[in-house]
């Protein structure tokens, strides 16, 4: 799948920093038509790892499916589900090494039930990776009012059971916020 999109946002430079690791169990909340994230992270985490494609759009699941059939991908697992209602995404709790949000958040409607239900997926320990828009670059990014303010989002995070462990600037456009589940 060609990823135009990496002259903005590469991902293999994200997980570095983050620590994504070979048998990782990993989830991309909202993980949009192009699998922008879903597929370098299936090539980092190996056959012995699991990336849980995750979404709320059918359609959009539809055309990552077809990717991972085409290219035979056994560790891409679709799943369908609202991401802002606790206990709705079918992934046993406690069972993800790693939960990213990327260019999700400023989306959402119900932050803290949306990171209530990633912090259920985390294993203890678990980290939770946000990355979203900090500025508008052109017509690309969303208005300046949907934006989250990184403080605020940490604020969300701390009443949902995670902890700020490290900023990470990604571009002029996009920060970087790694919690960790305590």
């Amino acid at each position: 799948m060609s990823h135009a999109g990496r002259a903005l946002i590469d991902p293999f430079s994200i997980f570095a920093k983050i620590g994504l690791v070979k048998g990782m169990k990993v989830a991309d909340m909202g993980c949009g038509r192009t699998g922008h994230f879903v597929f370098p992270a299936a090539r980092i985490v190996g056959d012995t790892g699991i990336v849980y494609a995750v979404d709320i759009l059918k359609e959009v699941l539809e055309t990552i499916n077809s990717w991972v059939k085409t290219h035979a991908l056994s560790n891409i697992q679709i799943v369908w589900s609202d991401i802002e209602v606790p206990n709705k995404t079918p992934i046993p709790p406690k069972s993800l090494d790693m939960c990213f949000f990327m260019n999700v958040l400023y989306g959402i409607k119900n932050k803290q039930a949306t990171l209530t239900e990633a912090a259920r997926l985390l294993k203890d320990d678990g980290q939770m990776v946000v990355m979203d828009w900090s500025k508008k670059l052109g017509t690309l990014g969303p208005t300046d009012d949907a934006m989250v303010a990184p403080n605020k989002l940490a604020e969300v995070a701390t009443q949902c059971g995670l902890k700020l462990i490290q900023t990470i600037l990604v571009t002029d456009y996009h920060y970087c916020l790694i919690f960790k589940k305590i």
